[in-house]
């Protein structure tokens, strides 16, 4: 029997999508925010969509961060409404994106840097 997990992503592009259908039909709980609208499958599929990125990692156990190399990426991951504005200590983050090597150093620093408050 698989334990139902809270299970947030940031970003559903090529692979996230299908991955969030997946999950929410192996019985995980899933919500979702990402940049434009949320494809049909993943709501069909019963995820929620949530109104930030700050909300997602608030609600969610385990965040996925799809999050593309973009100017704005700075803004998705730590401006206000950002993903790590949402994290507690026990939360665990997965990045899955395509921002830079030095960029995802930095995010791991930071995520860590929240956890040992």
């Amino acid at each position: 029997m698989t334990t139902s997990q809270k299970l947030g992503f940031i970003g559903l592009g090529i692979m996230g999508a299908p991955m969030a259908v997946h999950l929410l039909k192996a019985g995980h709980r899933v919500c979702v925010h990402t940049h434009g609208p949320v494809r049909a499958e993943v709501t069909e599929a019963g995820a929620t969509v949530l109104p930030s990125n700050k909300a997602v990692a608030e609600q969610a156990d385990i965040v996925f961060t799809m999050v593309p190399d973009t100017p704005d990426v700075e803004a998705v991951l730590f401006g206000k409404d950002g993903v790590a504005a949402g994290l507690t200590k026990g939360k665990i983050v997965v990045d899955m994106s395509s921002i830079s090597p030095i960029e995802t150093k930095a995010f791991a620093r930071r995520i860590n840097e929240l956890g040992s408050r």
